[in-house]
C-alpha cells in the first residue's frame, strides 16, 4: 500500500479525472490494482511513469491508437515512425499559415488604400484582419518556462480546431436512472438484463451520463408500462429534455470531453445560442460497435452542451 497511489490523488496531481485513467486502462495502456481493505483502484510508479508518458505523447496530438502501437513495441522504430509522421502534419500546417499569412497580409494592404467613409463595412472588416494579422505575427516569447511548460502553451495555442457541432431538440422523457453516485461506482452499475425495458434515444444508443458535484448518474429511457419494480434498483425520472450544441469525442478521454467542451461554448458565441447552465453536460454513446471501436482505436461518444437562446439568458 506504501508503494501505490489512489485514484484520486493521480487525479488531483495530474489533473485528469477517474474517467480518464479509466479509459486508458481498458485500452491497455496502463493497469491498476486493488487491495482487499481499499475499494478503489491503485497504480503503482511503473504506471505513473507510462501515465506521464502518455499525457506528454497527447500534448503532442499522438493518439491513443498509436500509443498504444508505441507501448507495444520492444524498440524505438515505432515512436521515432509515429514522431516523423506527426513531423510532416506539422511542416504540412506550418507551410498552410505562411500560406495564409502572405493573403491576409495582401489584403491587408488593399484595405488600407480603401476609402473608409464610403463603405463602413470595410472598415470594420479591416480592424478584424489586423486582429488575424498580429495573432499570426506575434511569435515572441520570453520567460523560462521548462520545455514540458512550453510545449503546454504552444499545443494550447496552436490548437484552434472546432469539432462539428449540431443543435437538436431532445423531447422530455421518461426515464430509469442510477441517481447521482461515485464515478468509480456508477461505471459497475450496468443494464443488463433490462433491453426489453428501455428505448433508443438516438441512433442505436439509449443512454446518457452526465457528472455533477464529483458524481455521475446513467439515464435510460424506458417503455411507458415500466415500473420502479421492473428496474430495481434504478429509479424512474422524467428527463426535462430542451435544445443541446452535440459534437463528437473520445469516449472516455477526459481531455477531449473538455477541449470539445470548450470549442463548444466558443462556436456558440457566433450563434444566437449560448450555454445553459441549469441543465449538466450530458455524454451520450453514438454506436457500440467493436468493429467501429477496432477500426479508429476508440469508441464515439457525443457530448451533449445544453443551450437556449440568448434571448432566454
Amino acid at each position: 500500500m506504501d508503494n501505490l497511489i489512489k485514484i484520486r490523488d493521480i487525479s488531483s496531481k495530474y489533473d485528469i479525472s477517474a474517467r480518464t485513467l479509466r479509459y486508458y486502462e481498458d485500452m491497455g495502456l496502463i493497469s491498476s490494482t486493488r487491495s482487499q481493505d481499499y475499494a478503489y483502484r491503485l497504480y503503482d510508479q511503473a504506471n505513473l511513469k507510462k501515465l506521464e508518458q502518455i499525457l506528454i505523447l497527447r500534448k503532442l496530438n499522438i493518439s491513443v491508437k498509436d500509443i498504444k502501437r508505441i507501448f507495444s513495441a520492444s524498440g524505438s522504430e515505432t515512436v521515432l515512425e509515429v514522431l516523423d509522421k506527426k513531423v510532416e502534419d506539422i511542416d504540412s500546417e506550418v507551410a498552410l499559415l505562411h500560406e495564409l499569412k502572405e493573403i491576409i497580409m495582401d489584403f491587408v494592404n488593399y484595405i488600407k488604400h480603401t476609402d473608409f467613409n464610403k463603405d463602413s463595412d470595410v472598415k470594420m472588416l479591416y480592424e478584424k484582419t489586423k486582429e488575424i494579422e498580429g495573432q499570426l505575427t506575434n511569435v515572441d516569447y520570453t520567460g523560462n518556462a521548462s520545455p514540458i511548460n512550453r510545449l503546454m502553451e504552444i499545443t494550447e495555442k496552436l490548437d484552434k480546431k472546432v469539432p462539428d457541432i449540431f443543435v437538436v431538440r431532445i423531447p422530455k422523457f421518461r426515464a430509469m436512472t442510477t441517481g447521482l453516485v461515485g464515478w468509480d461506482k456508477v461505471f459497475g452499475m450496468g443494464i443488463d438484463g433490462m433491453a426489453t425495458k428501455t428505448v433508443p434515444i438516438l441512433f442505436d444508443g439509449e443512454d446518457f451520463l452526465y457528472g455533477q458535484d464529483g458524481k455521475a448518474a446513467w439515464i435510460w429511457r424506458i417503455h411507458d408500462d415500466v415500473t420502479e419494480a421492473d428496474i430495481h434498483p434504478f429509479k424512474i425520472t422524467e428527463f426535462v429534455g430542451g435544445l443541446y450544441a452535440v459534437s463528437v469525442c473520445m469516449d472516455g478521454d477526459g481531455e477531449s470531453h473538455d477541449k470539445v467542451r470548450a470549442k463548444t461554448e466558443k462556436w456558440l458565441e457566433g450563434t444566437n445560442f449560448a450555454i445553459d447552465n441549469s441543465r449538466e453536460l450530458m455524454g451520450h454513446m453514438i454506436y457500440v460497435d467493436d468493429e467501429i471501436k477496432k477500426g479508429l482505436g476508440y469508441e464515439q461518444m457525443a457530448l451533449y452542451a445544453p443551450s437556449k437562446l440568448k434571448e432566454d439568458v
